[in-house]
């Protein structure tokens, strides 16, 4: 199995890997069908660990690629980086004030309201995700320095232990106002459906637009660290278990820099 894995296109092991990180996303939706809630706690740790995974991933997976990659093609090394970076920040800042502006106006919507337009920020931000883990795999045709198999695959893997309680958060609310379960199970998982699509679109992009790579990485890379700043690290801090909660959150950096930098 993983040498058939190994052996793909980098646009199908892509497509796979996005594959998976949905398929978390059904996991957590999956849930449903069994609890009306879930422990936090269980919840804030997967948050936490996924955050540190997240945030070390963003560097050596995406930045630190797209600086080496601007040196070569004989571009300000950190222009194009910079750029991307504040392009993919500012994509899903404005994003969310959207967002936040619709749900302020629809106030006194129903809850059920409400859930649909949790479901695609959700979504939304899911779109970045996925073509985080494309690109990831796409840049290793160049053999970049902080590119590695080992690096996409746990880019990857960061990003499906966040979509578990993704899928929870969108399922259990929709069968607590009255949903059945089998529609709520359906809109969870769908949340995550859009990864494996802009997965297998970043790496293609990856592949074809070279000279714009740096700018594709970081942007990637802007997008993800807004989600962990701006989602993860609050949504995790929420609760009772701050201290532990932190602690995985560094487990989770420190596991993803060594396996990136020992097998990179």
């Amino acid at each position: 199995m993983v040498d058939f894995f190994l052996n793909l296109n980098y646009l199908y092991q892509a497509l796979l890997a996005g594959m998976f990180t949905w398929f978390i996303t059904l996991l957590g939706a999956l849930l449903v069908c069994f609890f009306k809630n879930v422990e936090s706690k269980v919840m804030d740790l997967m948050l936490g660990l996924s955050a540190g995974v997240m945030i070390a991933a963003s560097f050596w997976s995406l930045l630190l690629p797209a600086l080496e990659l601007s040196k070569e093609i004989n571009k300000i090394s950190w222009l194009l980086p910079s750029l991307g970076f504040l392009f993919g920040s500012i994509f899903l800042f404005f994003s969310d004030i959207i967002f936040k502006n619709i749900l302020k106006r629809k106030s006194n919507a129903s809850s059920m309201h409400k859930n649909i337009l949790l479901i695609f920020s959700i979504t939304l931000h899911n779109i970045p995700e996925g073509m985080a883990v494309g690109i990831a795999f796409g840049s290793l045709k160049y053999g970049l320095e902080g590119a590695s198999m080992t690096a996409a695959l746990m880019l990857a893997l960061g990003i499906g232990i966040q979509n578990f309680p993704e899928g929870a958060a969108v399922s259990l609310p929709l069968k607590r106002n009255g949903m059945k379960t089998k529609n709520a199970f359906f809109l969870g998982q769908l949340s995550g459906f859009v990864e494996p699509i802009f997965a297998f679109l970043g790496a293609l992009l990856a592949i074809k637009l070279r000279l714009i790579l740096p700018f594709i990485l970081t942007f990637a890379a802007g997008a993800m660290i807004y989600v962990v700043v701006s989602e993860l690290i609050p949504e995790s801090q929420s609760g009772k278990n701050k201290d532990m909660v932190s602690l995985f959150t560094l487990i989770g950096f420190l596991i993803m820099m060594i396996l990136d930098v020992a097998f990179s």
